[in-house]
This record gives C-alpha cells, structure tokens and sequence, in this order.
C-alpha cells in the first residue's frame, strides 16, 4: 500500500502485496503482488444486496469495520475501488480509521497460501485460470463473522438476510464518515445481549439462534484471541466450545475471520450437491461424498469450494426448494 499524500515508511508481504504508509490522511493505494479482483474478492462479506454493512455504489465497494473492544479504537468505514492499474484505493474515516487501514492487506488475501495449490481436474484449471483474481480474505474479526452465520444456520438465504437486515437497522449505528445513506456498523456484543425476546421474533429469529448469539456475546472477548491460534483445526474446536456452534458455522466462520484455506462448510444444504456434481458428475451427494472429493485438494479446499462456487455447473434440481417461513407469524 502507499499513501495517497506520500510515503513514510514501507511495508511488504514477502509474497502478496506492497504497501506505503504515511500519517497525513487515512488513505492508501494497496498493490497486490498477485491478480487481484476486489468485487469477487469481497463477495464472501456481503449479506445480499440489502446488506447495510456493506454496499457497492457506483463501482466503489463501502463496508464498515466494527470495534468494540473498551481498548480498541473504535468503528471505521471503509471505501474500496479498484483503479485501472489494479490498484485498489482505499479511504477510510472514523475513531478506527488507522487500524482499518492496517488490516486492508489482510482483507485483500495478503495471507492467502492458496495460490500455491495446483490442479489438474480440468474444470478447476480453467475456473483458476478464469478467476486468478479471487483471494481468500481474512477480516480478522470473529464476532462480526458469527452473528451472520448463526442467522443463516438451518434457514434459507432469504430468511437469514432478511433477519440480519432488520437487526442490523434497528440496532447498529451509523457509519463514520461521508458514507452512502443506510450504511450501518453492526452491534456490538452488549447491544445484542439487550436485544428483547419479541425483536428477535419480529426479525424471524427462533430460539435457538437468538440463544447461540447470546452464549457467543458472553464470550466474544475469547472468541477473538482465537485469531492467534496456528492451526484450522484449533480453531474450529474453541469456536464450538460455544454453545449452537457446530461444525458449519464453525467453517464459516473461520473461512472469513481466518482466512482458512481449507475450512469446508460441512452440514451445508447445496454445497454437497455443488462439488459432486461439479468434479464427479453426480447428482445427488452428501456431505462424505463432497470430502473425498476435495481431499486430494488438502490444505487448500476452501479454494476449490470457491472457484465451483463462482463458476462451476449446477446440479439439476429435485423436488420443491426449502420452504421459507416467517417466525414473525408464529
């Protein structure tokens, strides 16, 4: 990265990125080593398109970076656009500006080992070849990735971003700085523990999860010093130490706070179906048929999961899709 008024001092990734720092304002331009395709990059964050963390106007992608750490410095907002050199410039503004700034690299793939997988399936050397530009990120922000993926557990997308949307307005703050109208920084653990039982209702949330997120906010301190830890399994087993944690929502987690290379969603609904068909041909599989075949793909499964996801054939559908139901109306 380097700074848009000059440069202070640099900082490299042996491998992935360059970056320049100096304090007159809190912008960068971040040069990735590598291709880099920032929208794709990015996807994995946004709660569909009505997301109020994270919105894309006029080509530029703005998201805001929670903080809540008594110590920490605070939220910050983030505007991320890709110029035509591939250089992604990045404004940020609020009391965690600088620390958000710091963390681009990281948010950007500057971590991401994955590279180094090589394939010879056909179809995942093309999809590599197709999409070069897509890096695994890594937030660095584990009670922002687990609010969301407890939502999502056991519902369809609809009713999970539906249910993130309409708490996410009615409890999160706005977003520091000239950011465009409704983009909101999310609660923090203290805020969803005051959540009252009827407004987890109305925003289509049964018990159980309402309950998962409650155990993870008693905790959430924990839970972000599971960032140091060396390896994906260890991870995996202290954030199921949480109550309503499993194994899927573990892997989702972990894939966007971690930037694991290798964390697979086991338990998901599609994603069986997804990597059978794509790599075997197989219409219907389940969960051990989807990890024998990504088991040649070890450490590195998280990438083949995205490339498939992004670009590989879908199954053909059977049946009525999961019914989608309203818990607002019980």
């Amino acid at each position: 990265m380097e700074r848009l008024l000059g440069a202070a001092r640099v900082a490299a990734h042996p491998k992935q990125g360059v970056y320049e720092e100096n304090g007159a304002v809190p912008a960068i331009r971040y040069r990735s080593r590598l291709p880099l395709d920032l929208r794709r990059t990015l996807a994995p964050l946004r709660r569909s398109g009505g997301d109020p963390t994270h919105m894309t106007v006029n080509g530029a992608i703005w998201r805001t970076v929670p903080c809540w750490s008594p110590d920490g410095p605070g939220p910050a907002t983030l505007r991320l656009e890709q110029a035509a050199d591939g250089a992604v410039v990045v404004f940020a503004w609020g009391p965690g500006a600088e620390e958000a700034l710091r963390g681009v690299p990281d948010l950007l793939g500057a971590r991401d080992p994955s590279t180094a997988l090589e394939v010879e399936h056909p179809l995942l050397h093309d999809l590599a070849r197709r999409f070069v530009g897509v890096r695994l990120l890594r937030t660095g922000r584990v009670f922002e990735a687990l609010v969301p993926a407890v939502l999502e557990q056991k519902v369809t997308g609809i009713e999970a971003f539906r249910a993130w949307r309409w708490l996410v307005r009615r409890y999160g703050t706005p977003a520091p700085g000239p950011a465009p109208a409704g983009l909101l920084v999310m609660p923090g653990p203290e805020v969803w523990r005051r959540i009252p039982s009827w407004d987890w209702h109305r925003a289509g949330v049964d018990a159980k999860r309402s309950r998962t997120i409650l155990a993870a906010c008693a905790v959430a301190s924990a839970l972000e010093r599971t960032l140091a830890l060396d390896s994906g399994a260890e991870v995996a087993r202290a954030l199921r130490t949480v109550p309503g944690i499993g194994v899927w929502t573990a892997a989702e987690v972990a894939q966007r706070a971690h930037g694991d290379p290798d964390a697979v969603s086991v338990g998901d609904f599609h994603l069986p179906n997804l990597i059978g068909y794509a790599l075997a041909g197989r219409t219907r599989s389940d969960d051990a048929v989807m990890l024998e075949l990504l088991e040649p793909y070890r450490p590195y499964r998280q990438r083949v999961v995205r490339l498939l996801e992004l670009g590989g054939p879908r199954p053909p559908a059977f049946g009525p899709k999961r019914a989608i139901r309203s818990y607002a109306s019980f």
